[in-house]
């Protein structure tokens, strides 16, 4: 019974640190793009390169969050 508590525990925790993301992902296109393209107009009016930085940060997050799982 233990372990099948920690395996949904695990399951909970990864899906709550998806849903941070989620929300951080959202957050980052609403309120830090527009001031990125500003500031930095010809880098990020190209759609790719902002999407594969996003990219880039979550598959970091997401390796870092399965490496700390027991």
């Amino acid at each position: 019974m233990g372990q099948k508590l920690k395996m949904m525990f695990a399951i909970i925790i990864v899906g709550f640190t998806g849903f941070i993301l989620g929300v951080a992902a959202n957050l980052v296109y609403a309120y830090v793009l527009p001031a990125l393209t500003e500031i930095f107009p010809q880098i990020f009016t190209s759609e790719w390169v902002v999407w594969g930085l996003a990219g880039a940060f979550l598959a970091i997050a997401c390796c870092l969050i399965y490496a700390c799982l027991p």
